[in-house]
């Protein structure tokens, strides 16, 4: 099924949660210059020939993925089995459902992922939500702008979805991160856990 571009005008908007705050990054101008340009974006060196964004594959379980992800929460080792079945889980979602790597070309480990998933809805027309999870770099890759490279990918994702705005959850100590990405605090998140 072909992907709708937002209609013309359409308000976009990211929301960031911080434990009990959100943020917000201001719609893109009506110019269509690409997303997340700007004075709030400040400089990004542009490192996509050498360290290029591409979907998660089967084989980057052998890559480090999962052990990238222990950087960002609890997450216990997954046998090969266990990560071929959810790897097919998520892959059979198609574009509702992509997880995004940066490898690195010297020692071919995955060093910098982040999900977005697309939640259809009923509100708003029948409108689409993207959800951003996941990001986290490598603690031997930060400062490479490589966090920001892969929110705007996956932001540009649910954009080019027809998504209306796109929601993430973060860390208090993300909001410095996300400030340079645009974002404002806006909102209360509340989280039940089990």
């Amino acid at each position: 099924m072909p992907l709708n571009a937002p209609p013309s005008g359409a308000l976009f908007m990211i929301y960031c949660v911080s434990n009990s705050i959100n943020c917000v990054m201001s719609p893109p101008s009506r110019d269509d210059s690409p997303f997340l340009t700007g004075s709030r974006m400040g400089s990004m060196p542009i490192i996509e020939d050498n360290l290029p964004i591409r979907r998660l594959e089967i084989s980057d379980h052998k890559k480090g993925f999962v052990e990238l992800l222990s950087q960002l929460t609890v997450c216990p080792p997954l046998s090969e089995s266990e990560f071929q079945d959810r790897f097919s889980e998520i892959s059979n979602l198609g574009d509702s459902h992509c997880i995004y790597v940066v490898e690195d070309p010297t020692t071919e480990g995955i060093i910098a992922t982040g999900s977005v998933f697309i939640e259809k809805k009923f509100i708003r027309g029948g409108s689409k939500v993207g959800h951003v999870e996941d990001v986290v770099v490598a603690k031997s890759a930060r400062g490479l702008h490589l966090g920001q490279r892969i929110v705007k990918h996956l932001v540009d994702h649910a954009k080019a979805a027809g998504c209306y705005k796109v929601v993430l959850a973060c860390a208090p100590e993300l909001r410095e991160f996300y400030e340079k990405c645009g974002f404002v605090e806006k909102n209360v998140q509340m989280t039940v856990y089990f």
